[in-house]
């Protein structure tokens, strides 16, 4: 947006927060805000931790994915490696170190793509996406919960899959939507 228009706006007004629930995965906060020209109210805001997620092709156009079932939405799906960030721990590490305890790949390099946040209107995560070429088998996963089956899938597939909802997450669809747009280019690209 042109900085002229974001000038003429007025951010909220923020007078507090308290906690309503914390622990090491999900923070719940009530935040005191007022946003121009609308009466101060309490705002629920969940905070979950920074992640990191990496989209991995080899020399024949294929992404490395985990073929997965969550309990929470209840489903089987596909999505690409990736995790927490640790304490710490910097984002590209993060994706490095999820791609091979979850794959037994480990890739040969790995570019920052985008940091997004996925749901800006009342979570606060953000997400950093990671894209790149090239990786070694060095072995068996060795994060057995979060496994799930190794595949190389083709990128010609992510239409179909995305197409019968079996692409979990928005980390994967945010990667998998760069790099079929990319082909079209010719290109895989950092925008950051």
């Amino acid at each position: 947006m042109n900085a002229d228009v974001s000038d003429a706006l007025e951010p909220w007004q923020i007078y507090g927060e308290r906690n309503i629930y914390d622990n090491r995965w999900v923070k719940l906060d009530l935040v005191d805000v007022e946003p121009p020209g609308v009466k101060r109210f309490e705002h629920h805001v969940v905070r979950l931790q920074h992640v990191s997620i990496a989209a991995v092709l080899d020399d024949q156009d294929r992404v490395l994915m985990l073929w997965r079932y969550r309990f929470v939405p209840r489903q089987w799906g596909w999505e690409l490696p990736g995790g927490i960030v640790d304490a710490g721990e910097d984002a590209h590490a993060t994706a490095l170190r999820e791609v091979e305890e979850e794959t037994g790949w480990r890739p040969e390099v790995l570019d920052h793509l985008v940091t997004y946040q996925p749901m800006v209107g009342m979570v606060d995560s953000p997400h950093e996406v990671f894209v790149g070429r090239g990786a070694q088998h060095v072995g068996d996963p060795t994060d057995i919960e979060e496994a799930g089956r190794v595949a190389w899938i083709p990128l010609d597939d992510v239409p179909g899959l995305m197409a019968r909802g079996e692409l979990m997450g928005s980390g994967t669809l945010v990667a998998l939507l760069h790099l079929l747009a990319a082909r079209g280019k010719g290109t895989v690209t950092s925008l950051g």
